[in-house]
């Protein structure tokens, strides 16, 4: 059932973005008296699950799930068609329309998609406001269970102060600032210490086993038991250890620190069970483990019913919605310029991490959520609109990368010119395809 659901927002959301996206071509290419040939949902290689044709345009779904398109008529695109080409120009044809009204036909689908995620950004912030814990709450630090955060310089139990110059408000919005981060700032025993990350940080991540960057501090709740383990019989799940040898303890990662000295040893500890305080002994075996498992992240209704942080809720007015959903948006733009800036530097390593359609699909959850399910097509609708502006041929950027070729020195590429020019992107876009989903298989073999 999970994957029918997740396969279910997946197939919504791309749909969603491709209908409109690809509307807003048509909208413009209509108003300016353009003739619009197909409009499908999905590519209709061969056959179509489903046509119908009104006026001059037959509009469709394809069965191969890898985008959709417009074909309008005297334009050079994906359907190369060459015959239409070679006749004389009509007046209803994209060639025969003055560089200006092309150039808003071209803008019209990326321009829809970031007009979407600005919209999305600002209808989430008024319908579910924002609920964060503020970093500025966490007295203790941070937790860090990756390794590879460790040796960059952040240690558990650092306060976040700001990253690249930029103070940390939200937790919730530390991990992307650092991904994307050079410099990070901690507080560390009363003093401010600059931590510069590495070059290939995101490299040196993805080649780790985990790829968090930082987490709340949690107490050792327990969540799983091994069937081994010799503690199977004294703790169970959901037990808090609060005492562990003799000391109180607070946080999980105090008891994985002290558990690496008690190697082959029993230790007495006090666990929270159903509200009372329980005397017991934990064996720590001879690899220095307990077979006991603890939650390392808990939603924010446990997190304010164990009283660990303040939960904040702002609500925000029909108004107020308007500059905070903007404000997410031109984050959330910029934070995906970075990605790609990093992507295309190959001293970074990022273009290892680039994933293809089972990247995307992973991303949504197991269950039902609208928040998640529009906050995650409101991305999608950004980086949908970045990647279509790439000056690639084939994609709407290289056309108007041509189309202001035209209009500054006035001189129209030839249709051999282009036609060879889309072919080149095709390749391109195919050979980037590869490599994306190339990457989904890698990682699902390799089980990174």
């Amino acid at each position: 059932m999970e994957i029918v659901i997740k396969l279910g927002q997946f197939l919504l959301s791309l749909s969603l973005l491709i209908v409109l996206h690809e509307l807003g071509h048509f909208i413009p290419a209509k108003l300016f008296k353009t003739r619009v040939e197909k409009f499908y949902l999905f590519f209709d290689i061969k056959y179509s699950l489903f046509k119908k044709k009104i006026g001059d345009t037959e509009y469709g779904i394809g069965w191969l799930p890898l985008g959709g398109y417009v074909k309008i008529s005297g334009m050079i695109d994906e359907s190369m068609d060459k015959e239409q080409m070679a006749l004389p120009p009509q007046p209803w044809e994209f060639r025969s329309k003055p560089a200006w009204q092309r150039l808003i036909i071209m803008l019209g689908g990326v321009t829809v998609n970031f007009i979407l995620a600005f919209i999305i950004y600002i209808g989430m912030a008024f319908a579910y406001g924002d609920l964060y814990i503020s970093n500025s709450d966490l007295k203790e630090g941070v937790w860090i269970t990756n390794p590879v955060i460790e040796k960059s310089g952040i240690k558990t139990g650092d306060k976040i102060v700001s990253v690249d110059g930029v103070k940390a408000d939200k937790f919730h919005e530390l991990n992307e600032k650092i991904l994307l981060g050079k410099e990070v700032v901690v507080e560390r025993n009363g003093s401010e210490q600059k931590i510069v990350l590495p070059v290939d940080f995101i490299n040196q991540l993805m080649t780790g086993k985990k790829i968090s960057v930082v987490e709340l501090r949690l107490p050792f709740i327990v969540s799983g038991i091994e069937d081994k383990s010799p503690n199977k019989s004294a703790v169970q799940e959901k037990d808090i250890i609060i005492n562990f040898n003799g000391v109180p303890v607070q946080y999980a990662d105090q008891i994985n620190s002290a558990v690496k000295e008690l190697k082959g040893k029993t230790v007495p500890a006090i666990v929270k069970r159903d509200g009372k305080e329980i005397a017991l002994s934990i064996v720590v075996n001879d690899s220095s483990k307990m077979g006991i498992h603890y939650a390392g992240r808990l939603p924010y209704d446990n997190i304010e019913k164990l009283g660990l942080y303040p939960v904040r809720k702002q609500n925000y007015g029909f108004l107020e919605s308007f500059p905070v959903g903007i404000e997410r948006g031109k984050n959330q733009l910029i934070g995906y310029g970075k990605q790609l800036q990093m992507i295309f530097n190959p001293s970074t390593g990022a273009y290892k991490g680039v994933g293809g359609f089972k990247a995307i699909f992973d991303i949504f959850p197991a269950s039902w959520s609208w928040e998640a399910f529009w906050s995650i097509t409101a991305l999608l609708s950004i980086m949908l609109g970045v990647m279509n502006l790439l000056p690639i041929p084939a994609l709407d950027g290289g056309h108007v990368m041509f189309l202001l070729y035209e209009i500054i020195s006035r001189k129209k590429p030839s249709d051999k010119f282009m036609e060879n020019a889309q072919m080149v992107g095709f390749v391109l876009l195919i050979s980037l395809l590869l490599f994306a989903n190339g990457n989904d298989i890698y990682k699902a073999i390799v089980g990174k």
